[in-house]
């Protein structure tokens, strides 16, 4: 592995504290692997036998059951998945495919786990990450159970505002996977845009611009208990 891809996974919270010793020692057994868009990378009930970190592109995590699918999550870099899987040993409970060329760095899970027991730092990284995972599957909840597939849209929209920092920005996915994300069919979403066109929402294509932010925002009712991102 390069000493720019070392860097840049030392540069994560989950590696910055630990031990050079142990860093060097997880790096060890460690590769870099270069994907094309839409191949699965892991299986959901599979043995987790690698912790993937995101270094370019992006990743989906996804579900399925019963002839559905439903898109739990987009990891972009640079960020790990699926870290309780392999700190438990147990199966992945989603699934991962590449949504564009990435370059990812497989860790093996075991060496990982072993890691864990003698690195206290390394330990409370992870336990600090799981937390974080923890609290944004929470949040997550609360979004599908408390509001209504308007106002997931609308508040999804405002914090797609707070990311960008402008008023006007791009759907970072695509609508279909938009739709499945916040727990609506496409043609759900479709209507639900239209809907919010009443609170000053402009949609061309990707598209969108916010013409009246406040307006939206009283609809939208965003709270920092379930929309923050440092909460």
């Amino acid at each position: 592995m390069s000493e720019s891809y070392r860097d840049d996974l030392r540069s994560l919270d989950l590696f910055r504290n630990m031990q050079r010793a142990n860093f060097d020692s997880l790096m060890r057994a460690a590769y870099v692997q270069n994907f094309p868009p839409r191949i699965d990378l892991i299986h959901e009930g599979d043995t987790p036998d690698f912790l993937h970190v995101v270094l370019t592109g992006s990743v989906d995590l996804f579900s399925t059951w019963n002839g559905r699918e439903t898109s739990m999550a987009t990891v972009r870099p640079v960020s790990t998945f699926i870290l309780a899987a392999s700190v438990k040993d147990a199966p992945y409970l989603m699934s991962a495919r590449t949504l564009e060329k990435s370059r990812i760095v497989l860790l093996p899970s075991e060496d990982v786990r072993a890691i864990f027991d003698i690195d206290h730092d390394f330990a409370r990284a992870i336990v600090t990450e799981l937390a974080q995972c923890y609290r944004a599957v929470v949040k997550n909840t609360k979004d599908l159970k408390l509001r209504s597939s308007l106002e997931r849209l609308a508040n999804y929209l405002l914090r797609e505002r707070g990311r960008e920092g402008a008023d006007a920005f791009t759907l970072r996915m695509e609508k279909r996977r938009l739709a499945s994300s916040l727990g609506m069919t496409p043609e759900n979403l479709s209507r639900a845009f239209k809907a919010l066109e009443a609170y000053g929402v402009q949609v061309t294509g990707t598209q969108i611009t916010l013409m009246d932010p406040e307006d939206l925002s009283g609809f939208a009712k965003p709270s920092p208990l379930i929309d923050g991102r440092n909460t």
